[in-house]
C-alpha cells in the first residue's frame, strides 16, 4: 500500500468522505456540510455501513427514525430550515425500506431541496440472487427497486465497485450544492461492494470547504429586464422560495419598497417579508389573498424571483392578463424561461443588486402601490373578522390559525403541509419574522408535518421549538416522529386540527359537483364513525398532551406547551365546512358527461376557466 493511500472498505471510505466535507457560511461560521444521518438499519446496510457510521458517530450523528419516509422528510425540513446550506443523509436497507423513501425524494425534488439518500442494494456479483427483498425483473436482471428513485432524484448512481465512489460522491455533493440543480441525490450501495477493501488516495478525504454559490446573471439580460421594468405602469413582484435560499430577503424587501413595487409571495416564498412590510400585499394564487390576486389581474410586468410558477401560484395561468410580460430571475434556466419570460439566469440576490443598479432613479407610480396597500388593508380586516373568537361550538380553521399565530413567539417556525391547512395558513398566518414559515406544498405531501417538525427542531435554537399545525388525516398517516422527538430531545409543539377526515378534498369534491363520498369519515364505508383521541395517542408516544374545545382553552394550552420541556400535542375539533375565501381559479379534470346537474354546472365553470388561461408559448 502506498503512503499516499489508506485501505478502507467502500462503506468506511464513504462515511469518512462525508465527514471531511465542510461548509463556510457568509458570516464566517465553519460547519459540517452533512449535519447528521437518519437511519433505519436492515440487512442491506447494518453490517457494513452501520459499522462505518459507528466509528464516526461523534462527527456524523446518527438518529434512528421510526419510518424511512418520515426520517427522510425530517432531513428535508432540516435542510429547508438551514436554507440549503447544510444537508442531512438518510439511509435504509434494500426493498421496502428503500421504496419508503421514494415519496420523500419526490418532496425534495419538487421543492429543490438537498437530501443524500443511501440505500442498500442487491449483490453486484449476483451470486446469491435473488436475495431477501429483491424484486426480480425477468427482462433486466440489473434492475432493482432502487431504480424507482430515478424519477425523483437529481443525481442517481449505483456503486458496484469500491473505486466508483471517488468520482460519484463529489458529483452528488456538487449537484446538491448547485442552486440550479439542487435536489435529492440517491446512491445505491450493493451489499457485497460495501464490504470490499480498496486503497483510497488520502487526498479523497482532505477537508473540503464549500460555500453558497452565487452565479451572476448575464449583463445583457439584466439590461433588458431593466428596460422592460422601466416601461411598466403596473409592475408586480412575486417572491418564491428561491429568495430564501439566496439569502435575498432583505435585498428584495428593500428593492420593492424603494421602487414602489407591490410584493406578493408564493406558498414557498411566504416569509420573504413580514406581514406588515409596506410593499407587501399578501400571498398570490389559488390559496392566496384577494388583494394580491386582484393586483395580479391588472399587472402589466411581473418580476418573478426564485419561483417555478406552479399552478397554485398562477391560478393555472388565469391570474394574469394575456399581454402581461414576465421577467423571471432564477438560477435554473428551466424555471427562468417559463411562459415567455425574459430570463435572468442567476442568483436572486446578486441579480436584484445588478437590476437595481440598472434602473437608476426609476420608481413605479406610487398610486399603484397605494391601491395595493388599500386592498391589503381590506384583506386584513376580513381576516380580523374570520379569526375573531366566537361562541360557536366548533372553532373554524381561521380561528385556530389566528389564535396560534397571535400566541406564537416571533422566533418559532410554523410548519404544515397538505390538506386544508395550507390554504388557511398561507392566507391567514401573519408572518412576524422572515424565515419563520414552512408550508410544504411543492409536493403537497401528507405526513410531512410532524416529521418536518422533528427535522426543523434539530435546526432550531432550544428556546424556539417549531410549531406544527396538522390535520387529523395527516396525523393518522404519519405521526411516529412524535416518539422520535421525545427520544432525541428535540421539542416541538403540535396542534392537531380534527375535522373528521379529509375535509378539504370533500370541499373540492362538492365544489366540482360531486356528492360527499369517501373523504369525511362519516361519508366512508365504516361500521360507525369513531373519533380518535389524539391527545391520548400522543401521550402513549411519550409526549405531553391536552384536548381543548374552545379558542380560549387553546390559547391557555399553547402557553403551557411553550413552558414544557418536551414535545407537546394539543388536539382541537375544527369545523369541516368553513374556509377562508380569496382563491384564484384552478384547472382540474371535471367529467364532460354526467347525470348530475351539479357536475354539469361545474364542467361549464371549468370550461370558462380554460377559456381565460394564458397560452404558454
Amino acid at each position: 500500500m502506498s503512503p499516499n493511500t489508506v485501505r478502507l472498505t467502500m462503506a468506511q471510505a464513504l462515511v469518512r468522505f462525508l465527514c471531511s466535507q465542510r461548509v463556510e457560511l457568509e458570516d464566517g461560521q465553519d460547519l459540517p456540510l452533512f449535519a447528521g444521518l437518519f437511519g433505519i438499519f436492515g440487512h442491506g446496510n447494518v453490517t457494513c455501513l452501520a459499522e462505518a457510521l459507528w466509528k464516526h458517530q461523534d462527527q456524523l450523528p446518527v438518529w434512528r427514525g421510526q419510518n424511512e419516509q418520515s426520517m427522510a422528510l425530517a432531513g428535508i425540513a432540516f435542510a429547508k430550515a438551514r436554507k440549503r446550506q447544510q444537508i442531512m443523509v438518510a439511509t435504509s436497507s434494500i426493498g421496502p425500506g428503500a421504496t419508503n423513501m421514494v415519496t420523500a425524494a419526490g418532496v425534495a425534488h419538487s421543492n429543490r431541496l438537498p437530501l443524500l439518500i443511501l440505500a442498500g442494494d442487491t449483490f453486484a456479483n449476483r451470486r446469491p440472487d435473488p436475495v431477501l427483498q429483491q424484486v426480480e425483473h425477468f427482462d433486466n436482471p440489473g434492475t432493482t427497486v432502487n431504480d424507482s428513485f430515478r424519477a425523483v432524484s437529481r443525481y442517481w448512481d449505483r456503486i458496484t465497485h469500491p473505486e466508483q465512489i471517488i468520482s460519484s460522491l463529489p458529483q452528488a455533493v456538487g449537484t446538491m450544492l448547485d442552486p440550479a440543480t439542487c435536489g435529492p441525490a440517491f446512491i445505491g450501495l450493493c451489499q457485497d461492494t460495501q464490504e470490499i477493501a480498496y486503497d483510497y488516495p488520502l487526498k479523497f478525504f482532505e477537508r473540503t470547504r464549500h460555500s453558497l454559490q452565487r452565479p451572476r446573471p448575464d449583463a445583457a439580460s439584466v439590461r433588458r429586464a431593466a428596460e422592460q421594468l422601466r416601461q411598466a405602469a403596473r409592475p408586480l413582484i412575486i417572491a418564491g422560495g428561491g429568495v430564501h435560499y439566496s439569502l435575498a430577503e432583505t435585498t428584495l424587501a428593500d428593492f420593492a419598497r424603494a421602487r414602489n413595487i407591490p410584493l406578493t409571495e408564493t406558498i414557498s416564498g411566504k416569509g420573504t417579508v413580514t406581514h406588515q412590510h409596506p410593499a407587501h400585499i399578501g400571498p398570490i394564487g389559488v390559496i392566496g389573498s384577494e388583494s394580491a390576486n386582484r393586483h395580479a389581474q391588472d399587472a402589466d410586468v411581473i418580476l418573478a424571483v426564485g419561483t417555478r410558477l406552479q399552478d397554485f401560484t398562477t391560478g393555472s395561468w388565469t391570474a394574469f392578463a394575456h399581454d402581461a410580460a414576465f421577467i423571471s430571475i432564477n438560477t435554473a434556466r428551466w424555471d427562468a424561461a417559463k411562459h415567455r419570460s425574459l430570463a435572468v439566469v442567476g442568483d436572486a440576490r446578486e441579480s436584484l443588486v445588478e437590476l437595481d443598479a440598472q434602473l437608476g432613479d426609476w420608481v413605479a407610480d406610487p398610486s399603484w402601490l397605494a391601491r395595493g396597500q388599500s386592498e391589503f388593508a381590506a384583506w386584513n380586516k376580513l381576516l380580523d373578522g374570520l379569526q375573531k373568537p366566537t361562541n360557536t361550538p366548533v372553532p373554524t380553521y381561521a380561528q385556530v390559525v389566528g389564535a396560534v399565530n397571535r400566541w406564537a413567539p416571533d422566533n418559532c417556525r410554523m410548519i404544515t403541509a397538505a390538506g386544508g391547512l395550507p390554504g388557511e395558513v398561507t392566507k391567514g398566518w401573519r408572518v412576524k419574522n422572515p424565515d419563520s414559515f414552512d408550508c410544504e406544498f411543492g409536493f403537497s405531501c401528507m405526513g410531512y408535518e410532524i416529521a418536518g417538525g422533528w427535522g426543523a427542531a434539530m435546526a432550531a435554537a432550544k428556546d424556539s421549538p417549531p410549531i406544527v399545525l396538522v390535520g387529523d388525516g395527516s396525523y393518522l398517516m404519519m405521526n411516529s416522529d412524535i416518539y422520535s422527538s421525545v427520544l432525541s430531545g428535540h421539542k416541538m409543539i403540535v396542534i392537531v386540527c380534527d375535522n373528521g377526515g379529509f375535509a378539504v378534498i370533500n370541499r373540492l369534491q362538492n365544489g366540482k359537483g360531486g356528492e360527499s363520498f369517501n373523504n369525511l369519515i362519516a361519508d366512508c364505508r365504516v361500521k360507525e364513525p369513531f373519533a380518535v383521541d389524539f391527545a391520548q395517542h400522543a401521550e402513549a408516544q411519550g409526549a405531553l398532551s391536552r384536548t381543548v374545545e374552545s379558542i380560549a382553552d387553546l390559547e391557555s394550552a399553547l402557553q403551557w406547551a411553550l413552558e414544557n420541556d418536551r414535545t407537546t400535542v394539543i388536539s382541537i375539533v375544527t369545523d369541516a365546512y368553513q374556509w377562508t375565501p380569496g382563491d384564484a381559479s384552478w384547472d382540474l379534470g371535471v367529467p364532460e358527461v354526467s347525470e348530475r346537474k351539479e357536475v354539469q354546472a361545474a364542467r361549464a365553470e371549468q370550461e370558462g376557466i380554460r377559456a381565460r388561461q394564458r397560452v404558454g408559448v
